[in-house]
Parts: structure tokens; sequence; C-alpha cells
């Protein structure tokens, strides 16, 4: 993962036009906050990169903790936000020190792909210690073995031309194309999981899952999970 936190860290061009930015963000807070059950839920988004959007996804809940792993996107995390109470901004490594059981949700979205499954393995434990009994953890836009490159570049398309940035989406691909994450994609590659390979293995940290309806964000050929801790049967007899 620390090529894409170091690429992360640095002046990136993954989006097409500051509209495209915008409009992310937007859609990633909206569907992050349709999993919010509470007014004073406490919520976690772990590795959450700018959040741009964070401020209306506190608005719904009691607590908004934004973990971030890259210290540069952090450090603006912490300009962007200090204003606001209800917002804290965490590294990673600060999540070993928070309270066991003291969080309602966590979301995990776009970031498994960027993690080799034994980073992920650790990151679930951690989440399942500070994850409330009730509580539910969201990992979301998971890319699956068999849809390659073509479906994301056909999801962004549709989403530019729904949104009337299609022109710069255009142009963003040929740049991306040129740039360093196609390059780092194609050395680093990105991690993939079918459904039945991610349930088990959110099974194997202690979770029961399953697929949501829809994708957090625009592209519909990925998928979002939602976990609960496993229940734990008392011995027979």
């Amino acid at each position: 993962m620390d090529d894409w936190i170091d690429y992360y860290d640095s002046t990136h061009t993954i989006y097409a036009s500051r509209l495209h930015r915008d409009l992310h963000f937007q859609l990633i807070a909206k569907d992050i906050i349709g999993y919010i059950a509470a007014p004073d839920a406490v919520v976690l988004d772990y590795a959450c990169g700018e959040a741009l959007s964070a401020t209306k996804v506190a608005e719904a809940c009691g607590q908004l903790i934004l973990a971030e792993p890259a210290p540069g996107v952090r450090g603006r995390l912490i300009a962007r936000f200090a204003p606001n109470t209800k917002i804290r901004v965490r590294s990673l490594d600060d999540l070993r020190k928070m309270a066991e059981k003291s969080v309602d949700l966590v979301v995990m979205n776009s970031v498994a792909q960027y993690m080799t499954p034994a980073e992920l393995d650790a990151a679930f434990t951690v989440i399942k210690r500070l994850l409330k009994p009730g509580g539910r953890l969201v990992v979301g836009d998971i890319l699956r073995p068999e849809v390659g490159m073509g479906r994301d570049v056909i999801a962004l398309l549709q989403f530019a031309a729904r949104h009337g940035f299609l022109r710069d989406a255009l142009i963003g691909l040929v740049a991306t194309a040129l740039s360093d994450y196609r390059q780092l994609r194609t050395k680093v590659g990105l991690q993939r999981y079918s459904e039945a390979e991610l349930v088990a293995k959110l099974a194997a940290a202690g979770f029961t899952a399953s697929r949501a309806h829809s994708n957090i964000g625009h592209n519909p050929w990925r998928m979002t999970f939602v976990a609960r801790h496993a229940l734990s049967l008392p011995p027979a007899g």
C-alpha cells in the first residue's frame, strides 16, 4: 500500500476536472449518510482521502473520524476541518489506540484494491476491535476479477455525461493513460475479489457479511459489502 499512499500524497490528476472531483465526493458522502443509523452515531471513514464533503457526513452523525494514512493529505484534512468540532482526523496508527467498541459505523470505500490481502486482514482486525456489538462495517468499491478497466472507463463516461463534464472526462482519460497512476497501476496492480472471496475474507476476520444492492459511488460494476460482528454461539451443553 505504501506506493499508493505516496501517489495520493503527491500532486496527482486522477480527476478529470474540479466538477468531477466535487461530484465524486458529494456522491460518496450521500451514500455514506445512507448507512448512518442514528444522529448520535460515531462514524469512522477508514483511509478517507481528501473527504471534501465530510461536513455533510458530520451533519448526519454525532462524530466523524477521518483516518488517513498519507501525511500530506492528513495535514490538509486537519486544516480544512479544524473549525468543525464533530470531525476528528487521525492516522491509521492512531486507530489502534482508540477505545474498544467505540464506533457505530466504519466505512472503507475504494481502499481494499490498494492493499495487499495481509494488509486488508490487519485492517479488519483493527476495525473489529473498534466496532460496537451492533455496529456495521461497509466495504465499498470492490473490484471484481472478471471486470476489467474498460468498465471503469464506461462508468466514468456515463457519470460525466449525466453531470455535464463529458469533454473533460475524455481529456482526463488520455491524461490518465499517460500518467504516473497508469504506470503505478501496471507496476503494482490492484487487488480484486469475487463476492464469495470477500465474504469469506470478512468471515475469517470475524464478520458476517453480504453484498449490498448498490455500490458506493458511481461505478455499478464494483461491489459494496455490509458486515457485522459474527454471532458467537454458546458452547453445547
